[in-house]
Order: C-alpha cells, then structure tokens, then sequence
C-alpha cells in the first residue's frame, strides 16, 4: 500500500473524474510574457529558488524544462543522470536563466545533492547542509560530502549573508512514481526541513515530476487535472506534510524529447510563475516588517 493512504483501486475505476484545477492551454504566449514582464523585488536582486528532495526526483531535469520553456529550445543547462547512479549533482550550483542579450529573468534557482536513503549520519548531514543553505551560509561550488556538513572556517562557508544570498521559497521535488513509497528517513528529513522553513516564515512548495510515466493513461497531458490517481496522490501528499493541495504541482519535464512541447511548457511556466509570485510575498513581506 506504500507509505501513504491509498483507496482500493476497484472503489473509483474510472482513471479520470471533473476537472479540480483549471487551466488554460491555448495561453502560452501570455504565460510567456508574465514572465518578461517581472522586475526584481525592490528589496533583492532576484528570487532565490531552493530545489531539494529525492535522489533522481528530477530536480536538475526541472531546471532544464525551465530554461526550455523560457528559451523555447531544448536545453541541459545542468547535468542529469538517472536513478541507478546516485546524485549527479555534487555542487551547490545557481542557475541564472538569459532573458535578452543584456539581462537575466530576475530568479535564479539553486540545485544541491539528493536526499541519501539509509545512513542515519548521512541524513543529518544532509539535513544541517539544507539549513545551512536556506540561511545563505553555503557559497557557490561547496562540494557536498555525506558524512561531513559545511563548517564555520571554511572557504565556502558564508560569514556574511546577505538577503540576496538567502533561500526565499524552498521546492521540495518528488517522483510521482515513488511518492508512496518514500522510506521513513526521507520522510522525517522533509518534516524536519519544512518545520525549519516554517520557523523562518520561508514559503515551502512541492513538485510533482514524472507524471506521464505514473498515470500513463494521461496520453494527452490536458488531462492531468481530470487524472483521479494524480489528484488522490497529491492529496495525500497535502495530508501526509500539511502543505496545501494549491502548493502542490504536477510537472513533466523534457528528458527523451527531441523537440519543444506546449502542453509540456505551460505545466512548468504555470508551477514556476506560482513559485516566483510567492517567493515575491515573501520578499515584500520582509520588508514591511524591516
């Protein structure tokens, strides 16, 4: 039955139900330019965007649908491996994506280490790298190491953070295919890291990758929002963290294609957009309360 709740299968066989969220396809080129349209807040240089979660989640896969979207062109902006062979991602990387010639869209995303499975030691290292980073304490390049976090003394620790250096909405990502199946240690980690975020007021949202792959019948990625599976799994995701089902987004992201995808880009444009209004919140709301 895996880790969350799930009904019997035999109590609603019908893969599709009403429409529960709304949007709309034929919207690209508005979607489009709401993002040229944003200016960076007036208290920052940008948005801060911290991806962590599973190993081979689709963190660094997310990235690169991202630039796609934004570029409409196919793009791996950042290294991507697959789920046999660990984390690729051995760095605290920024990516900053070009908007013109002259200028970058005012967000840039950072992308850290998969979440180890097993090791008690590694988790609560991984768990002290995460803090340290939301704190903007880690500088770009640190390598991560499983058994040692990030210490006070080193070249790559950050004395003196600055607001621009610090994590404005944190994105835990998750493999919709192993969702239900996520080992304890790994569940304990994400409370422990959305407990610390809710501390500091920081907005925490979650991705939903891989959906094509874990509802095959969405032949047709318009139905992603009438899929029952999909809407179940993203309710027990809610119930299982208490973040609610609006912060939760289903995404597929590019990684066989050979070419662009509309239905593909509006998903990632959709979730990104949600992503970057909050973390604007979050920015005017620091500001008032300076």
């Amino acid at each position: 039955m895996g880790l969350f709740y799930s009904k019997d299968a035999t109590s609603d066989p019908s893969p599709f139900c009403d429409e529960w969220r709304r949007v709309n396809w034929n919207d690209k080129t508005t979607d489009l330019r709401i993002f040229r349209s944003h200016r960076p807040p007036a208290n920052c240089q940008h948005v801060r965007i911290l991806l962590h979660g599973q190993l081979g989640a689709g963190k660094s896969s997310f990235i690169n649908s991202v630039y796609t979207a934004l570029q409409g062109r196919l793009c791996s902006l950042a290294p991507v491996g697959n789920n046999f062979q660990g984390s690729v991602t051995k760095q605290y990387k920024t990516y900053r994506i070009e908007k013109d010639g002259n200028s970058f869209y005012p967000f840039v995303i950072n992308d850290m280490t998969g979440m180890p499975n097993g090791s008690k030691r590694n988790q609560i290292t991984h768990l002290k790298d995460i803090k340290l980073t939301i704190k903007g304490r880690m500088k770009e390049g640190y390598t991560f190491h499983p058994d040692v976090s990030l210490q006070k003394g080193d070249p790559y620790y950050n004395d003196r953070p600055t607001a621009d250096d610090k994590v404005h909405v944190l994105v835990t990502v998750f493999d919709a295919n192993t969702v239900s199946l996520l080992p304890s240690d790994n569940v304990f980690t994400i409370h422990q890291i959305r407990e610390y975020a809710l501390d500091l007021e920081i907005p925490h949202m979650f991705i939903l990758t891989k959906i094509d792959e874990a509802c095959p019948e969405l032949k047709d990625l318009k139905n992603v929002y009438k899929s029952t599976k999909l809407k179940e799994m993203i309710e027990n995701v809610s119930r299982e963290f208490g973040i609610p089902q609006s912060s939760i987004f289903p995404v597929k992201n590019y990684h066989n294609e050979v070419g662009t995808n509309d239905d593909v880009d509006i998903l990632i444009l959709k979730a990104l957009n949600r992503i970057i209004e909050t973390g604007y919140d979050y920015l005017n709301k620091c500001q008032l309360q300076a």
